[in-house]
């Protein structure tokens, strides 16, 4: 199921820090983006965010929920997004900070894709 449209604002007004955060609908879930790459899937209104070798540690407290997954050929297969604690809604800025590391994640999974997204813009005053 999809994010719910209250969910979704919520996502967007929470994670703007990140840069421009956008929600697609896809494969019966919605994909949480920023500035184009997707650092986050949103299925029942829960929110699972990517996860990597770099990041997986910084992750723990997350790996005792399910991964996000989906059934093929009789079998459940894992993606690699795992679900965001709910502590976490209450905690805005430790709620960046996971999406931080998730967005990374996401970046280089993109370059080994041979998809990398454009850097992030920096401020003219921090160029």
């Amino acid at each position: 199921m999809v994010a719910s449209d209250s969910f979704a604002e919520f996502l967007r007004e929470q994670l703007a820090p990140l840069g421009r955060i956008s929600l697609r609908r896809m494969f019966g879930k919605t994909g949480v983006f920023c500035d184009g790459v997707m650092l986050g899937m949103v299925t029942d209104n829960m929110l699972y965010l990517r996860v990597d070798d770099d990041n997986r540690d910084a992750f723990e407290e997350a790996r005792s929920s399910p991964p996000l997954n989906y059934a093929k050929g009789g079998s459940l297969i894992d993606l690699s997004f795992w679900r965001a604690p709910e502590r976490l809604f209450d905690e805005p800025d430790e709620l960046v900070a996971w999406a931080r590391l998730a967005l990374a994640a996401a970046r280089r999974v993109a370059s080994k894709r041979g998809r990398a997204p454009p850097a992030p813009k920096l401020p003219r005053h921090a160029r």
